[in-house]
């Protein structure tokens, strides 16, 4: 069985005992999760699919983590006007186990 489902703006394709990382949720470590916009649920008898969401069904996780991506360097300037801006960025993220799928 597997799900689409939907945080941080974004749709990730989970199946059970996944390990995703997902836009920052404040929480603590091993803390549950229950996500409950689903997109879409398939199995072996079909897909469901919700306008927007699939009612009823959500998604079980546990959070293990909290962090911080890779920095980036973000350079920006313009030609010919001696005008430059260096800076660095790093992304927190979350990393989600997906532990049990509702449906």
């Amino acid at each position: 069985m597997y799900a689409i489902m939907e945080t941080g703006g974004k749709q990730y394709r989970v199946e059970e005992g996944d390990v995703i990382f997902v836009e920052k949720i404040e929480a603590e470590a091993n803390t549950a999760l229950n996500f409950d916009k689903i997109v879409m649920v398939g199995d072996e008898n079909g897909v469901k699919v919700g306008a927007p969401y699939v009612d009823g069904a959500h998604v079980e996780a546990t959070l293990l983590k909290n962090g911080k991506g890779k920095k980036i360097t973000v350079f920006t300037y313009k030609p010919k006007k001696s005008e430059k801006r260096k800076m660095g960025h790093r992304q927190p993220y979350t990393q989600v186990r997906i532990d049990a799928i509702k449906a």
